[in-house]
């Protein structure tokens, strides 16, 4: 082979490996800043502006592409989702967390801002005889069969993120 060619080729591989590492590294940094941010007492609900820790139930912070450093925090994640599902906001939002309630006692005196999970990958159950800040909400869970737990005890239906809808809120 000659050596330009081979030149070439080894040019071509350590372009293609640092555009590699640099994905990399840009995906731990985007983690990196969209970790939860702590429900303060004066924290306003972004959707309805209630003070948010007067409030039994999940919570909700919603990260979005464009400001990233900023976080919208939600009293419910009823709310959270209403805010979510509006297509504007929708195709805007970087990444969303909840608490996980089967680590977190219902009651807003128990918020524990170390239990927030990634929305997405959440389970959900809709129409429990549990209530949020705005009534009916979304009780948030890591494990499917807590979920499935949970609604046998309060009822109501277990959903994955993809199946909720507005019907859902409801």
């Amino acid at each position: 082979m000659k050596p330009y060619k081979l030149l070439a080729i080894i040019t071509v591989l350590t372009i293609a490996v640092t555009s590699l590492m640099s994905c990399s590294d840009n995906a731990e940094q985007e983690q990196m800043l969209h970790k939860a941010v702590a429900m303060e007492s004066a924290d306003e609900c972004h959707l309805c502006g209630m003070l948010i820790t007067r409030f039994d139930g999940p919570k909700g912070e919603v990260f979005r592409k464009e400001t990233a450093d900023k976080v919208f925090k939600f009293c419910s994640t009823r709310d959270m989702f209403s805010y979510y599902l509006d297509p504007e906001n929708k195709r805007n939002v970087a990444q969303m967390l909840v608490h996980d309630m089967s680590k977190m006692p219902w009651g807003s005196d128990s918020i524990d801002d170390k239990y927030f999970i990634d929305a997405k990958t959440a389970w959900y159950v809709a129409g429990s005889e549990k209530t949020g800040a705005m009534g009916e909400t979304l009780a948030s869970f890591s494990q499917q069969h807590d979920a499935q737990a949970f609604a046998k005890e309060f009822g109501g239906k277990v959903l994955s993120f993809a199946d909720i809808n507005y019907d859902a809120l409801m």
